[in-house]
């Protein structure tokens, strides 16, 4: 790698540590080709990303950054999974921990909060920015469907009043 490759690598780690929600730091020493692509699909589909990088080049690309606290986690094969929503790449990486065992997760930052092991786990409980909007907007439509049901309801009482009615009529 030149001179000019390794300037853009870290320029690129740069962008990835200043634009990510929350990135996670973790060894993968003996995973195939075939557990990494399975890794990068699920990332994939969570909306996160992972980043194989020389340790030397993302320490350098850290500097200045927010979450320079995660050069420490910084040494042998690391592998980096980073996502804007500050749950996906957590939720990602304890997904794919739990089912490998040489997927082994040192910690991250969030922000400019560092994060160790438990931490990281803490960060992958969290409910993911879909399900807090989700949330959300059943909070917000709870009200108008209980409005709803409200001024309909003597309709439908009135409607099965007379139907009883006229039941007993006929």
């Amino acid at each position: 790698m030149d001179r000019a490759q390794k300037e853009k690598v870290v320029e690129e780690l740069g962008q990835i540590f200043e634009s990510s929600g929350v990135v996670v730091v973790a060894h993968y020493a003996g995973l195939t080709v075939a557990e990494m692509q399975d890794l990068r699909a699920k990332a994939r589909d969570a909306d996160a990303a992972v980043r194989v990088a020389k340790n030397r080049l993302a320490k350098i690309a850290l500097e200045d950054k927010p979450c320079a606290s995660i050069g420490a986690y910084l040494t042998g094969m690391t592998v980096l999974t980073y996502s804007e929503d500050p749950v996906a790449a957590a939720k990602v990486s304890e997904d794919f921990a739990k089912g490998n065992d040489k997927f082994v997760i040192l910690g991250g930052a969030m922000g400019e909060n560092a994060l160790d092991r438990a931490g990281v786990t803490a960060v992958s409980k969290m409910p993911s920015r879909e399900e807090l909007i989700a949330t959300i907007a059943g909070m917000i439509g709870a009200p108008a469907s209980n409005i709803a049901g409200a001024i309909g309801a003597p309709a439908s009482n009135i409607a099965s009043i007379l139907s009883t009615i006229e039941e007993k009529a006929a």
